[in-house]
């Protein structure tokens, strides 16, 4: 064989040993596409009676270093919106539309027959459309039996409690009704229902789940609403710093969640998935004043071990209170993390919390929202920064015997059982952030235009 014929031939064994690793190249070339481009999954944090100063990066005297390492890395959410009380903002975070829709405008109570409607699409059933996998693990307070559970509303995997409070431990409801359950079954588990809740999430992202497919979880924490019970590690921290009992366990009890908060974050870097996973933490609603459970109640609740707890939530410098429609019930922390996606910002605009139900399911397909006539928007161009104009948006929230219509800067809150009744107070929020004055006999012409929103909205209610 001649020398060139020689080199041709080791030139041709090069380039066929060479072709599987330029095979294997534009495999892994793929598969990180693919990775890269795949539906991000959604974790969704709610803390249950969290005031807007009961957060760190509000200046609380609360540790909670987990959420504010969400809030400096990722976007404050500054004017975020909720209702003042758990059920109706739990309806509206699940399907977008405003929760007087449904007739639910208060918690409901545990000898209400009343659930949110298996006729209304929820964010679970809209994900699922597009193959994510959802779940729960926690308070769910829209239905109080088995029957009108969450995996009749688009969960697959549903655990915690059905009601909307419980003892920690025994994880009983306040007239000692059984609440506990794991996939439409009453179970019985030892420990404090934060933990719980926490290593449920943790088992469902290690072992549970089908890893080809995202994922949406839900985890609504049972804290920092009462009844309050906590380690003594917990409360240490707090033992010189407040002068009231109530406020320390309190304090403990949003530490101890925001601890938890930190070991699932984890659990998504050590499964590498977190640079794919949008995390969402809010409360439902402002923090609650106090509680004194004779003033609920005549029959002794949680057989009398609980309470009186003059001192909870604090939503300073905010005016209100839980079951308020001023700032200090409706308005509260709120913050959105997604890694190399978002970059960290302090968003103004007011953002809703029916928008989260089209703002997600948008991120993942826009045509998830079409004809579903929603109360909420996509918010995501602000969220993700692409636009910084503010708009003037409606907001309106209805409970059983107050009205609130923001429209931009002003805000008119009606007291009374009904339009035709009662008393007006209107506030303007830039000037007026924290609603020391009413403005209503000075500006008749706002108030009129405002009253009117309100009974516009109120065609659309039940």
């Amino acid at each position: 064989m001649s020398e060139f014929s020689k080199k041709l031939l080791r030139r041709i064994q090069i380039f066929i040993i060479g072709i599987p690793f330029l095979f294997l190249i534009n495999c892994n070339q793929v598969a990180n596409d693919h990775s890269k481009s795949s539906k991000p999954n959604i974790v969704l944090f709610v803390a249950d009676d969290a005031g807007w100063h009961d957060v760190g990066y509000h200046g609380s005297e609360i540790n909670t270093p987990n959420i504010d390492k969400l809030a400096e890395a990722g976007v404050e959410l500054n004017q975020f919106y909720v209702y003042p009380t758990c059920s109706p903002s739990r309806a509206a975070l699940l399907t977008g539309k405003y929760a007087s829709r449904f007739g639910i405008g208060e918690p409901i109570a545990m000898r209400s027959k009343q659930v949110l409607p298996t006729n209304v699409e929820t964010l679970p059933e809209a994900l699922k459309q597009k193959g994510y996998q959802t779940a729960i693990t926690g308070k769910w307070h829209l239905g109080l039996n088995l029957e009108s559970g969450p995996s009749h509303y688009g969960f697959d995997y549903t655990y915690g409690y059905l009601h909307g409070q419980i003892d920690q431990y025994t994880h009983r409801y306040k007239n000692g009704d059984r609440t506990w359950y794991r996939n439409d079954k009453f179970i019985d588990e030892k420990g404090h229902a934060t933990d719980l809740i926490t290593n449920e999430v943790i088992k469902y992202i290690t072992k549970i789940r089908e890893k080809s497919k995202p994922f949406f979880i839900y985890i609504p924490y049972s804290v920092p609403h009462y009844p309050l019970q906590e380690e003594e590690k917990w409360v240490k921290p707090y033992k010189d710093i407040n002068d009231v009992n109530s406020r320390k366990l309190f304090d403990a009890s949003m530490t101890h969640m925001d601890y938890s908060i930190g070991e699932i974050i984890q659990t998504l870097k050590d499964e590498k998935l977190l640079d794919n996973t949008i995390i969402i933490f809010i409360s439902d609603n402002g923090g609650q004043e106090s509680w004194y459970p004779e003033k609920e109640s005549k029959i002794k609740l949680y057989d009398g071990k609980f309470g009186p707890y003059p001192r909870l939530g604090d939503n300073s410098p905010l005016k209100g209170f839980k079951a308020e429609l001023y700032e200090g019930g409706i308005r509260v922390p709120a913050v959105i993390y997604w890694k190399d996606h978002l970059n960290h910002n302090k968003v103004e605009q007011l953002i809703k919390i029916t928008d989260l139900f089209p703002t997600l399911t948008t991120v993942v397909d826009s045509s998830l929202i079409q004809g579903l006539n929603l109360d909420g928007e996509n918010m995501w161009n602000f969220i993700s920064n692409e636009k910084n104009v503010k708009e003037e948006r409606e907001l309106y929230l209805r409970i059983p015997d107050q009205f609130a219509l923001r429209k931009g800067d002003w805000k008119l809150i009606h007291f009374g059982n009904t339009l035709n009744e009662g008393r007006d107070e209107l506030f303007n929020l830039t000037n007026d952030p924290n609603e020391m004055k009413n403005v209503v006999k000075d500006y008749p012409k706002v108030r009129n235009e405002l009253f009117k929103k309100l009974e516009n909205q109120i065609k659309f209610d039940p």
